[in-house]
């Protein structure tokens, strides 16, 4: 019978991590080219930095440190973004 790979519960948490990441981003980027939000929206921002944020705890448990820091990376410009949009959103009100 094939089954699940025995695999720990932190070793789920990680590939949990890592798709949901890949599923956030994409979406993000799907949504960004159909018109459906912009660059300085902030559920796009926030979609990427949730999901790099997966990628970053995935990439770092799989020793992919490429992978990770670009992340990391990803990570700052997309919370850098947010806070400009809150920013911009608190001075307008």
């Amino acid at each position: 019978m094939i089954g699940l790979p025995a695999w720990d519960l932190t070793r789920w948490l990680v590939e949990i991590a890592g798709w949901g990441g890949a599923v956030l981003i994409l979406l993000a980027y799907l949504l960004l080219s159909a018109g459906r939000l912009t660059g300085q929206s902030l559920t796009y921002q926030v979609m990427n930095v949730v999901g790099a944020a997966g990628f970053v705890i995935n990439g770092w448990w799989h020793g992919a440190l490429p992978s990770a820091v670009l992340n990391v990376l990803w990570l700052m410009i997309g919370a850098i973004a947010s806070l400009r949009i809150f920013g911009r959103r608190k001075r307008a009100a």
